[in-house]
């Protein structure tokens, strides 16, 4: 199957009313037409509400799939391109088995695989549930963040031609198995590829395993 953009998607912060507390998020997106631009670390007409934790150099993008989205509508009911707040829709990528390093040439742009999406509470207001967000990292199909390699413009419909990451490298699914073998974890560390937040993640658990914790 030809891994493809099925859609892009869009969106800017709002202020929304959640359990008596005023939220600002940007996790509510739009499928949009034609070409979008891609500069800096993000879609023209997209931004992130709080850059502490959303946005920036390793999660520029993100990316969802008709795959996964496929797997959860046995629990949710059929869900929309966006519903989870991706910029880029996708099929025909299994996103658990994109490496990090992986390049995707798409449209005029390069983007790189650089994490695991970890949820925050915004995505359960999106699904008004507070218990979402946990139930989605239960679920171990995160969707995958993008940095950006070279800026262009994309569209719905272009194919992502995928340059493979130079081996050793560690794929989306083992950063959120339930019992991250110790060889994985050693090479989060040291692979300059994975985010420093993963990568100090698995020190922690590293040092915990050290420990036989």
């Amino acid at each position: 199957m030809v891994a493809e953009v099925v859609s892009i998607n869009v969106g800017t912060p709002r202020t929304v009313e959640w359990r008596g507390q005023v939220v600002t998020s940007a996790v509510w997106k739009q499928p949009v037409d034609g070409g979008v631009r891609i500069e800096g670390v993000n879609l023209v007409g997209d931004d992130q509400a709080d850059r502490r934790v959303h946005g920036g150099t390793d999660k520029a993008i993100y990316a969802y799939s008709v795959e996964d989205y496929a797997w959860w509508a046995a629990i949710t009911g059929p869900l929309a391109p966006a519903t989870f707040g991706e910029n880029l829709t996708t099929a025909g990528i299994e996103l658990n088995e994109c490496h990090i390093g992986d390049r995707w040439h798409v449209g005029s742009a390069v983007l790189e695989v650089a994490q695991p999406r970890r949820p925050c509470f915004k995505l359960g207001i999106r699904m008004d549930d507070d218990g979402f967000p946990r139930i989605f990292t239960l679920a171990r199909r995160p969707g995958a963040y993008l940095r950006v390699i070279s800026e262009g413009t994309i569209t719905a419909c272009d194919v992502i031609d995928i340059e493979p990451a130079q081996q050793p490298a560690i794929a989306i699914g083992d950063l959120v198995s339930g019992d991250i073998p110790v060889e994985v974890l050693r090479l989060a560390i040291e692979d300059s590829r994975v985010p420093t937040g993963w990568r100090q993640r698995a020190e922690r658990a590293l040092a915990r395993a050290d420990d036989g914790g």
